[in-house]
């Protein structure tokens, strides 16, 4: 609001007072020059830190260098782009995931929110790519694991091809008592100590991955096992069928011709 007033020659002078709004604004302008880190939101989905105000500089694409290894790339990136940007592009080509990159530029790593302009990353730059140790080691533990899943599923395919032979001698030992034919107890013994022989590999079998196989092959074996107990009852049941053989007689043959020499 301005005001006149006179001053002492006779004449107005004008005066500003100060007000509310102008401390306001002054407080807020004050809050903007401490430098307060904002972020943003990349449509990748990573957050990086927000730059402030738009460039009138077009944006260029950088040739990179890659070393990882014994291995070299060349990567063209936007120079405004990100360290964890420039990571995607190079999942493509060296298959690692992002998580597991570690970018080295100039003795430094550089993290993933960092932009490659504001660390000084120019045209043929030369990052180095090294491999995060801990995904080294998560891997080899997740290879081992597999590894003894694998072997675990050729050991049930083994068993269960055994189950499917055993498994058939008893349906044929089965129909056999069926039709009143007495099978020899030994057999039925001995049919019985093989699958429980199954049944125990079955039990040192790791359980990796998927039991349910394992299970299922177990639940066979004690399956034809029970089968055969009920078989070994019904076998002591069955009489042994006699054949008797009758003979027929025939009457001797008769004596041999008389036979007349003459001279």
């Amino acid at each position: 609001m301005m005001r006149k007033r006179p001053n002492g020659c006779g004449k107005m002078s004008e005066t500003s007072t100060t007000t509310s709004s102008s401390s306001s604004s002054s407080s807020s302008s004050s809050l903007k020059d401490e430098g307060l880190v904002q972020w943003e939101m990349r449509p990748g989905g990573m957050l990086v830190q927000k730059r402030s105000g738009t460039s009138e500089i077009p944006t260029r694409n950088l040739r990179l260098r890659i070393a990882y290894g014994a291995f070299r790339y060349e990567i063209s990136v936007n120079s405004q782009a990100t360290f964890g940007e420039l990571k995607k592009v190079l999942t493509a080509e060296t298959g690692l995931h992002v998580g597991d990159q570690r970018l080295i530029y100039r003795g430094k790593e550089r993290e993933n929110r960092e932009y490659l302009d504001t660390c000084g990353v120019k045209d043929r730059s030369k990052l180095v790519l090294i491999e995060d140790p801990s995904s080294i080691e998560r891997r080899y533990i997740e290879m081992r694991k597999n590894a003894r899943i694998q072997s675990a599923h050729r050991a049930i395919s083994c068993v269960s091809m055994e189950v499917d032979k055993l498994a058939d001698q008893v349906s044929a030992i089965e129909n056999s008592i069926s039709n009143g034919i007495k099978v020899p107890e030994v057999q039925i013994t001995t049919l019985t100590e093989m699958l429980m022989r199954q049944a125990i590999k079955i039990d040192s079998i790791s359980a990796e991955g998927d039991a349910s196989q394992k299970i299922v092959q177990g639940k066979r074996v004690q399956k034809c096992v029970e089968s055969l107990d009920v078989l070994k009852i019904r076998n002591a049941n069955v009489k042994p069928v006699v054949v008797t053989t009758k003979w027929e007689i025939f009457d001797p043959p008769p004596s041999a011709a008389q036979w007349e020499i003459f001279d």
